[in-house]
């Protein structure tokens, strides 16, 4: 694994783990990979499917989804690349001819990709903590009610021809917010065990070369993600970046009205 910190503006620090290929891996994780490689792959397929329709209720599905999907933080969408950990037997008290190599992958240092300009070495594991921290009791809080949801619309399913939709959304927002969770809990652990090995990018440093502050745009977007070889990048950064533009924008409209407000006090 491979973890790129990407800042976007002075306050907001992008988070995204690539995954590598990993040669050490027990029967046990490829198996539990495989299965959610699997049902993670079927339903991308299926969206593309819908995607690619002219009309009809899969197509506004689509609609609203990706517009749903838009609006989920992109601190969230950061904790989710990061995998769950997965904790070599041996740490269990388990023994096997397999346990020396599952612990070497598991204690293997993980880059950790950054700014040098920007982003000072030193304070990589605070920020890195604060993202894998910052947001654990607001997932947890809405798992809970993803739970207290589902039962609830249960019985849309007696809806004819039409899938339950309000259910399976609370199914993916549960799965969502628990990967946020364990991806939170992996970072957390990682730090604890002094397993980062920090990487100062020339590549994430030019982009921030003609900026007095931090900010990334969305031109530079596809060009990053294609000289650092990570696809998936891509459309991460331009959702994150989107965000962090939305609500600078709000702030400014409301920084104007209270403005706005003082002129009017001040005025007799």
């Amino acid at each position: 694994m491979r973890i790129f910190l990407i800042p976007l503006s002075t306050r907001r620090t992008f988070l995204y783990a690539q995954r590598l290929p990993s040669t050490a891996v027990s029967s046990s994780q490829a198996a539990d990979a495989s299965y959610v490689d699997r049902v993670a792959g079927w339903a991308a397929r299926k969206w593309s499917e819908w995607e690619k329709k002219e009309s009809g209720w899969q197509k506004k599905v689509v609609e609203y989804g990706n517009h749903a999907f838009r609006r989920i933080p992109h601190e969230e969408w950061g904790l989710k690349s990061v995998p769950p950990l997965r904790r070599p037997k041996g740490e269990d008290g388990a023994h096997g001819g397999s346990s020396s190599s599952s612990s070497s992958s598991a204690t293997a240092k993980v880059e950790l990709v950054f700014p040098p300009s920007v982003l000072r070495q030193a304070d990589l594991v605070p920020v890195l903590s604060r993202l894998g921290t910052e947001r654990e009791g607001l997932h947890r809080k809405k798992l809970v009610w993803c739970f207290v949801g589902m039962p609830v619309t249960a019985p849309f399913a007696l809806v004819p021809i039409i899938p339950n939709l309000p259910f399976f959304y609370l199914v993916y927002r549960a799965w969502s917010h628990w990967r946020a969770i364990a991806g939170g809990k992996h970072i957390q652990w990682l730090v604890a065990q002094n397993l980062l090995r920090p990487k100062p990018s020339a590549v994430l440093d030019a982009l921030y070369v003609s900026h007095e502050k931090p900010k990334l745009t969305q031109s530079q977007v596809r060009s990053l993600a294609k000289q650092l070889d990570v696809p998936a990048l891509e459309i991460e950064l331009e959702r994150a970046i989107w965000q962090v533009e939305q609500e600078q924008a709000q702030e400014q409209v409301q920084e104007q009205e209270q403005q706005k407000g003082r002129e009017k006090e001040k005025q007799p």
